[in-house]
């Protein structure tokens, strides 16, 4: 597995798993607008030549606010997930991060405890913040990351 940054010509395969994962995906001109973004951080996971995963985060004043997360179907419970956000953390450290923030689904418990072992704790509850269909958020912080 290679994890790298994400490119321009990585954004037709993310855009398909974001569609296949997410009941509200984000476009392909939304990913190609905060790759471009300088305070942004987007990895992909190449498997087999292949886009199997991707995550990344929005830098805001010394913060990382997590907006995407997600695996393959194909490629689920291999460590991708983990491979993915370990390298994002120690590359958030290296460009400044003190601090990473994210939301996930309260029903979604594979990816809680994946944040839990990366050492984010939950630290509130956003009611409907998702929709179709409609649930509550926990909210995890990773503070300070190292």
């Amino acid at each position: 597995m290679l994890i790298r940054d994400m490119t321009v010509a990585d954004v037709d395969e993310v855009y398909a798993i974001e569609k296949d994962t997410f009941s509200d995906p984000w476009s392909k001109t939304s990913f190609l607008k905060s790759i471009a973004e300088p305070s942004n951080h987007y990895l992909v996971a190449i498997v087999d030549g292949i886009v199997a995963g991707y995550c990344g985060y929005w830098g805001v004043a010394g913060e990382g606010y997590i907006y995407n997360v997600a695996v393959k179907t194909s490629h689920l419970r291999q460590g991708i997930g983990i491979r993915m956000l370990k390298e994002l953390i120690i590359q958030a450290v290296g460009r400044g991060i003190g601090s990473l923030t994210l939301e996930v689904r309260q029903s979604n418990v594979a990816a809680i405890n994946l944040y839990k072992k990366l050492g984010f704790t939950e630290a509130g509850v956003r009611k409907d913040f998702y929709t179709k269909p409609v649930e509550n958020a926990i909210i995890m912080w990773r503070n300070p990351i190292h």
